[in-house]
């Protein structure tokens, strides 16, 4: 009995699984290679998270967003509605076309002028916080080379002295 107990502690002795510590030096621990994935693919979603997260915004710019969106829809069915109604009532259609026909057409221009100002101003608005977005992903390429670089550098200091040697001799 005594000899069997020799043989269990000389194999798991001292707290360690010596069978396993072992196998390790032959196959990759699986739990461990499952803990590292999830550690580096938890970290590459909160990167991407963090590089195409929209910047927080006040609620006044958020109801403007909703209001910005509302113009050309509008126009559009209101331009159905016009072709509805002329073909429900022409006569009232008549009547209503006789009285923008009396708009001055110096009340045309600035309507056109407003309308293409606010359109033209918010394209460029959009535009301008996309570039600024752009800026700041390729601002951290940068960065992300340096990370890249020094995790290059940790694997080459973990170097293999008997492999070294072989390739020496290769």
């Amino acid at each position: 009995m005594g000899m069997i107990a020799r043989l269990f502690e000389l194999v798991f002795g001292g707290g360690r699984n010596v069978v396993a510590e072992t196998a390790e030096v032959f196959r990759e621990n699986a739990e461990g290679a499952a803990v590292r994935d999830h550690l580096r693919h938890a970290a590459t979603m909160a990167q991407f998270g963090a590089e195409f997260l929209p910047g927080q915004r006040g609620l006044f710019d958020r109801i403007m967003d909703a209001v910005n969106r509302l113009p050309r829809p509008m126009m559009a069915l209101g331009c159905l509605g016009l072709f509805v109604s002329a073909m429900i009532d022409p006569v009232w259609f008549a009547t209503r076309m006789q009285g923008i026909a009396l708009v001055p057409e110096p009340l045309w221009w600035l309507l056109g002028v407003i309308v293409s100002f606010y359109f033209g101003a918010r394209h460029q608005m959009k535009g301008q916080e996309f570039q600024r977005s752009m800026a700041a992903s390729l601002g951290q390429i940068a960065r992300l080379r340096e990370a890249a670089q020094s995790e290059v550098d940790i694997s080459d200091d973990e170097t293999n002295a008997a492999l070294t040697a072989w390739r020496k001799t290769q």
